[in-house]
Formats: structure tokens, sequence, C-alpha cells
């Protein structure tokens, strides 16, 4: 579904990619994770079309995206942290996206708005809102207008542990509908009822591409967090 051919970006003189390569697929839900400054949010800006490459190539469903916007409308975005109008409420939010992607009104998953109980919550403006019901909009929103992608920066930040675990049943059934999920997230604990594949970011590039099996199997671990532990602890190792 998207394919990374030798991408590279730099600022300046910081290289934040270095000729990353990757095949993400339906059906999966992919961790991306790894250290600050490893290039991840660097790489999902490139997927969105919001950074340009110094060189390299991203196809979603077999289409170069350099020039197009399209694509955009198939994936669904959830930011670590939303920026809305702070004088609108959830509601005006809510129907300017719905303006904005003309989705037909008999198409949209509202699953996460009934859930989230959003409906209450419709005169709210967004700057009297917490972070976790910030949270709770973005994630509606990334949802709303069923994507076949969805990118996910750090879902459950700022999530009360009912909205977490209901954002993830979402996220569940939604890879069960052979939907791609990008999640990044510094909480491995929270990843391991959802992921399939684990992609592990260090300086600019990954430093394995496996499925989480593979990985507790080669580790000999249970959990991704003690997985990833064992498999860095090997690099510095053989460093």
């Amino acid at each position: 579904m998207i394919t990374i051919q030798q991408l590279s970006k730099r600022f300046g003189k910081l290289q934040v990619l270095n000729e990353v390569s990757l095949t993400l697929e339906g059906g999966q839900c992919v961790a991306l994770i790894g250290p600050n400054g490893s290039g991840k949010t660097t790489l999902i800006k490139a997927i969105l079309g919001m950074v340009i490459p110094q060189s390299g190539n991203i196809r979603f469903k077999g289409k170069d995206i350099v020039g197009e916007w399209e694509y955009r409308n198939e994936i669904g975005y959830m930011p670590q942290i939303g920026q809305y109008p702070e004088n609108m409420t959830i509601g005006q939010v809510l129907d300017m996206m719905k303006d904005i992607r003309r989705v037909p009104e008999s198409t949209l998953d509202y699953d996460l708005f009934n859930a989230f109980g959003l409906g209450g919550m419709l005169d709210k403006r967004m700057r009297t809102l917490s972070g976790g019901t910030r949270q709770k909009v973005s994630a509606c929103l990334a949802f709303m207008f069923n994507p076949e992608v969805l990118i996910l920066d750090e879902p459950t930040a700022g999530l009360d542990p009912i909205s977490t675990e209901l954002l993830k049943d979402k996220i569940i059934g939604e890879r069960q509908k052979n939907k791609l999920i990008l999640i990044t997230s510094h909480v491995l604990s929270e990843l391991d009822d959802l992921v399939s594949e684990v992609i592990y970011m260090q300086e600019g590039k990954p430093l394995f591409h496996k499925t989480l099996q593979s990985l507790k199997a080669e580790t000999g671990t249970n959990r991704l967090s003690s997985a990833v532990a064992r498999v860095m602890a090997i690099h510095e190792f053989v460093d």
C-alpha cells in the first residue's frame, strides 16, 4: 500500500532521514518506534506530503505522491498535539472538517464520537478543552472519514484508561478491515495487544523492520518492550 524507496532528508547539516526503504501493507498495525530525533516524525510528515525529501520516493498504492494531494483523502492522521482554531467549538471543528473532506454523511464513522461522548460537548470551545478531550477530538477526526490508512502519533497521550481501551478496541477493529495502521508511541506496553509489525528507527534509518511475532521469538521474550531492549543490548555489544 505504501512503498518508501531510498528516502533521504536533510535539514541544514543534519541528516534526518538516511536512505529509508520500507514497505507497509494493509491489514497490518505497525509500531514506528525509536529515540527522539531518530526520524520518526519526519518520516510521517514525508508520507503526508508535509516534508519534501532531497532524494528517494514514496508510492501510495503504486503511484508516486510527488505533486499529488488526493491520496491524503485516504489517510486519517492523529497528531500528537492537535492544533485547532481555539475559538471554535467542537461541533464547528467537526463541521469544518466535513466540509473540507466532502464525504457522504452515510459513510462517516461515528464509533469514537459516540464512545467518547462527544455529542454532549459540541458547544465547548477548543480553548477550554483538557488535553485528553482534545485527543478525543483528534481521534474522532482521524477515524471519522473511513480512511484506508491511519497514522496515529502518540494516540493515547493524555487519555484516561477507559478512553484508551476504547481507542485500542477501535484500532484492532480497523486492522481487521484490512486497513494499514501506523502508530508511534513511547509507551511500548500499550502496543503489545495492537501491533503486528515493528519498525525501530535510529539515526535516520530503520535498524530493523520485523513482525512482532518474529521479534519476540528471536529475543526469547513475550513483551515488545523486553524484545526491543534485548535487540538494542545486542546491537550495542556488536558495535
